[in-house]
């Protein structure tokens, strides 16, 4: 495989070739690791815990030591469902407001104006916004190929690439136009052959299988609304031959419920299992309407569902049935959704958001803050089918998030790990994906921040005034 890492990518500080200490966090969201994490080629090669130090420390062993005394220390948090395109159009006059349906149909004119280049800057802000929020590892659901973005994901590949953030890209589609009963317009869809060879293409030049990798293909037929059964159908066949994931939204809305009632005569559920796609290698994105039956079956097959709490409240599509899913055996993560139905991409927050929305339908007792950011961890990565990720554990990758508590919403805390969801922490200190830093004292490494949102707006000016 091709060596594509930035300059001065390293594993675990091993600029000197030692081990890294990551020293007597303030707290840490692992067991048996109270005096810290040692990082060493990547991985978490040990745990201290309370009174002890490193393997070979006390007989000389050298190691390098970062003092996280000041620092609450998560795994990396893992983000599975986005839309980094969207981030061009955050908080716009036109779709304010509105629930989904109205929302969708307010946008597509405007994304039909999408460029090569605003595909790149948005996916380039997106994931550093992500990074700066403690997350290590990114969804992104891309759907929309105007006829000038054919191969929007080699671009997207190459923004993650330089970003240096571990990005599951999907190949997203819809060939249901409104003219053949769906929601988009014909301008935003394509053929269902042109569609599954170029699903076909990305997957052979840039899926990396097993474990470690940073860049992963998934196929992902946008909704119900918007792709054929037939379409649905004939990506399984591919992702399944290839051994790729597959997402899609279901049960997000009312609204859907009602189209595939009247479209499909079957339920959205239904709609799934008809399709083929009731397995454990697929997750979906929202799965708010549900009744209980539904629940069993979802969990019976593995299928995971993205709780994505935020946009659920802007667009007042629902409240995800997180514990009861659970309870079936379906895993349950967390994605910040669009940016412009969310409108941010900040991990951290989401986590605060999911446990508050969530104590609405199941009370105080039964939602806390450990189960909320085990949503975002552990949860999202069974959700992306990846093991060596969401998790502070020996042999796991070195994806960490490292949060101070020195702002004034901080100021009296007594458990830092909880006054991290519930006083609501915005922005990580330090991130480190892979053991490579990635964001130091707040900032990004690497990446001029400025410039970055001053081209960024530039091109969200752009796709405003071509639309009209």
């Amino acid at each position: 495989m091709t060596d594509w890492r930035p300059p001065g990518w390293h594993g675990g500080l091993d600029v000197t070739g030692k081990p890294l200490w990551i020293k007597h966090p303030l707290a840490v969201l692992a067991e048996g690791s109270d005096d810290g994490v040692v990082i060493q080629d990547g991985r978490i090669s040990a745990l201290v815990g309370k009174g002890q130090t490193p393997p070979g420390f006390d007989a000389g062993t050298s190691y390098d030591i970062y003092d996280a005394s000041d620092q609450v220390v998560l795994p990396g948090l893992v983000n599975t469902h986005h839309h980094f395109y969207q981030t061009l159009t955050r908080a716009h006059a036109q779709a304010i407001n509105k629930p989904l349906f109205p929302w969708l149909t307010a946008l597509y004119p405007i994304w039909q104006h999408l460029t090569p280049q605003m595909v790149s800057l948005a996916t380039r802000l997106a994931l550093s916004e992500l990074l700066l929020s403690g997350c290590t590892t990114a969804a992104d659901h891309h759907y929309v190929f105007p006829r000038n973005i054919t191969e929007a994901v080699d671009i997207q590949v190459e923004a993650a690439r330089a970003v240096g953030m571990r990005a599951v890209l999907t190949r997203g589609s819809m060939s249901l136009s409104v003219e053949d009963g769906g929601l988009p317009p014909k301008s935003m869809v394509q053929h269902e052959d042109v569609i599954l060879a170029d699903c076909e293409r990305v997957i052979s030049r840039y899926h990396e299988p097993g474990e470690g990798t940073f860049i992963q293909i998934v196929l992902a037929p946008c909704s119900p609304f918007s792709c054929t059964p037939q379409c649905m159908r004939d990506t399984a066949t591919v992702a399944r031959a290839h051994g790729v994931r597959m997402h899609t939204h279901i049960a997000e809305t009312h609204d859907e419920t009602a189209h595939c009632l009247e479209t499909y005569k079957l339920r959205p559920v239904d709609f799934l299992e008809d399709v083929g796609w009731m397995a454990d290698d697929v997750w979906v994105a929202h799965g708010i309407h549900f009744s209980d039956d539904e629940v069993a079956r979802l969990g019976t097959a593995g299928v995971g569902v993205c709780h994505c709490p935020s946009s659920n409240m802007v667009l007042a599509s629902g409240i995800c049935r997180t514990a009861d899913l659970e309870g079936a055996g379906a895993p349950v993560g967390i994605g910040v959704d669009g940016s412009a139905s969310n409108d941010c991409s900040n991990m951290i927050q989401e986590v605060r958001q999911a446990m508050l929305l969530q104590r609405l339908q199941y009370g105080a007792e039964t939602i806390d803050h450990h189960r909320a950011l085990a949503w975002a961890t552990k949860g999202s990565a069974r959700c992306l089918g990846r093991g060596d990720i969401g998790e502070i554990a020996v042999g796991r990758r070195a994806d960490l998030a490292m949060f101070k508590l020195d702002e004034m919403r901080f100021s009296g805390a007594q458990d830092p790990l909880a006054a991290l969801i519930l006083c609501g922490a915005h922005r990580a200190h330090a991130v480190m994906v892979d053991g490579s830093w990635r964001v130091r004292d707040g900032a990004l490494v690497d990446v001029d921040e400025a410039a970055l949102i001053a081209d960024h707006s530039a091109a969200a000016n752009a796709l405003w005034a071509a639309s009209g």
